[in-house]
């Protein structure tokens, strides 16, 4: 393949990347104006997230199963079509019923293009190539999620929420015709659709994202409906492990792909670094937007460096990646996440929007440092022929970390804005004389209903501020874990030679 074909191939597959990723971000800010709408309750609303992440979860691992029985290129331009025909009918819905059915389908054929880009890529470049490959692809995965939230708030506020919708159809078309053209196809491969296998991990995957869901709200294993998940989370992986372990003919996807260090490691490294990545990008607006009052697009422009620096540190590191090893990488991406996000910890009530950028930068740079050595790792070991179904395992690890962190650090939040209300409001008191001279300014006594109204404002924001940092301070220590994990990966470069295989230990 010509320079100028992988050129195109790569144009292609980073829209249809950009495109789906971004998906998963653009709509939260939009949410609020769904629900005025589509007369749905707050609980109700959150079903156009949870339908989407379902169906793409499930629907993830087949994406190896799909490539050889349709082949690679043909699946694309389906999943493409159907990404793009109900993100239409989202735009269009009426009702919450709509919304939610056509997320559930969204969210189907969208589930296999993050895989299937990586796949494609991992397929077109050469060896020595692919580190800076992968350098480009991530690119649409980390800027993606990271600049959803802006251009979000940018369409509700300007057009309307139907607009996040919307905007995939110009997207998805030029990237349609674009794979069309240009990406190669694959052979196809004969296989049988295991049926029970995908039953069992339809079973814990579903029930696995609503426990992460809906834990918080109902009290964790404290709530009978909780404790019902878990045990379906526990009975469909032990029953898709006996049942694939115990299968003679097709299964859903071979789980002896696991058996490569590389590839598990770096799974497991994944699914830590999506919950630190997507932890950060669910407190930090919270923190800007609803505490400190910052507008909609103020809060993007400051969240945005994130995203800029972390594009030029992968640009950087697809050029190092054949000449440092990846771990020494990976390690000064994790030390630097760290100490990013362990600078927001020390957030407060009156910083200045710089004091809230020079955190986000040091953490960007160490997420870009990340992703590109994890990725190239991840497949350095592996057959190609397994890079459909390798991508699509891969990409399901990155969503349920990010699902888990989402949902570990929003317990963590609610737990320390409840015990800061406690242990600061235990030191409010209407005969405490620190508590009067607080409110004399204003001329009123803490114990008239305008003094006690002023007293629990200020006790809530100061709550919530101990609780974001609280959450940061988490954040940091779940990066920090990632670095024994690195130690299992295999030292050194990338090889340059043909075979696919790095410089063992």
């Amino acid at each position: 393949m010509t320079a100028y074909q992988r050129l195109m191939v790569t144009i292609a597959v980073m829209a249809t990347t950009v495109m789906q990723v971004l998906d998963t971000t653009i709509v939260n800010v939009a949410l609020p104006h769904m629900q005025g709408q589509l007369a749905a309750t707050p609980d109700q609303i959150t079903w156009v997230l949870t339908s989407y992440l379902v169906a793409s979860a499930i629907f993830m691992p087949l994406t190896g199963f799909f490539s050889d029985r349709l082949g690679q290129r043909r699946y694309l331009l389906i999943s493409i079509f159907g990404f793009v025909v109900f993100s239409a009918a989202c735009g269009l819905s009426q009702s919450l019923d709509q919304i939610v059915l056509f997320r559930l389908l969204q969210g189907l054929f969208g589930a296999a293009l993050v895989p299937l880009s990586q796949a494609i890529m991992v397929g077109v470049y050469p060896l020595n190539e692919r580190g800076r490959a992968m350098a480009i692809w991530g690119i649409g995965v980390m800027i993606g999620p990271i600049l959803g939230p802006t251009l979000g708030g940018y369409l509700t506020e300007v057009l309307s929420w139907r607009w996040t919708f919307f905007i995939n159809l110009p997207v998805g078309i030029l990237s349609f015709l674009l794979a069309m053209k240009a990406v190669p196809d694959t052979p196809k491969r004969s296989r049988d659709m295991d049926w029970w296998g995908l039953l069992y991990l339809s079973l814990a995957i579903a029930a696995t994202q609503y426990l992460l869901d809906r834990g918080n709200a109902y009290g964790w294993l404290g709530s009978s409906r909780i404790q019902v998940a878990m045990t379906l989370v526990i009975a469909g992986l032990l029953a898709f492990l006996a049942h694939n372990f115990s299968r003679r003919g097709s299964r859903l996807f071979d789980l002896r792909i696991f058996l490569d260090r590389n590839f598990t490691i770096a799974s497991l490294l994944l699914a830590v670094f999506g919950l630190g990545m997507y932890g950060s990008m669910v407190m930090q607006p919270l923190l800007l937007e609803e505490l400190l009052h910052y507008p909609t697009l103020t809060t993007g422009l400051i969240m945005a460096p994130r995203g800029i620096i972390s594009a030029i540190s992968m640009i950087v590191v697809g050029r190092l990646i054949t000449r440092i090893s990846g771990r020494v990488l990976i390690t000064v991406g994790v030390v630097l996440s760290a100490l990013g996000t362990w600078a927001m910890g020390s957030y407060d009530l009156h910083i200045d929007p710089w004091a809230a950028v020079w955190p986000v930068l040091i953490q960007g740079a160490g997420l870009g440092m990340i992703y590109v050595p994890l990725s190239t790792i991840a497949f350095s070991t592996l057959p190609k022929e397994t890079a459909a179904e390798a991508a699509g395992l891969f990409s399901l690890m990155r969503t349920i970390g990010s699902s888990i962190g989402i949902s570990l650090v929003t317990t963590v939040f609610i737990r320390h804005s409840q015990m800061a209300w406690n242990l600061l409001g235990g030191h409010i008191s209407a005969y405490n004389p620190a508590t009067r001279a607080y409110v004399a300014p204003l001329r009123v006594m803490p114990q008239s209903p305008l003094g006690v109204n002023l007293l629990t404002e200020t006790l809530a924001r100061h709550a919530q501020m101990v609780a974001f940092d609280a959450a940061f301070v988490f954040i940091t220590a779940s990066f920090t874990l990632m670095l024994p994990l690195v130690l299992f990966l295999s030292r050194g470069r990338v090889d340059l030679g043909s075979g696919p295989q790095v410089v063992a230990d």
